[in-house]
């Protein structure tokens, strides 16, 4: 039976997934070794960071073209199971 929120969705799709970290030199890294796992044709320009105003956490955005929802909750499951991502959107 289809999830109501497969039913929002039509796939393949234009997603962005936010995770969120302290600001370590390479967390942006981390995050985008993360996504590859699920991810393996990421296109340049796909990666984004912004800083917090204070400069102690870092937000980094990763766009790419989604397969399935199963692919999401994989990626969703990667990043928020790593000890140093503190947060995924």
């Amino acid at each position: 039976m289809a999830r109501q929120d497969d039913q929002l969705m039509e796939f393949p799709c234009r997603f962005a997934i936010k995770a969120m970290g302290l600001a370590q030199d390479d967390f942006d890294v981390l995050v985008v070794s993360l996504v590859r796992q699920h991810v393996t044709d990421l296109s340049e320009g796909a990666v984004s960071t912004k800083p917090s105003a204070a400069g102690k956490y870092l937000s980094v955005t990763v766009t790419f073209e989604a397969k399935s929802r199963e692919q999401l909750d994989n990626i969703y499951r990667s990043l928020t199971g790593h000890e140093r991502v503190l947060m995924a959107l």
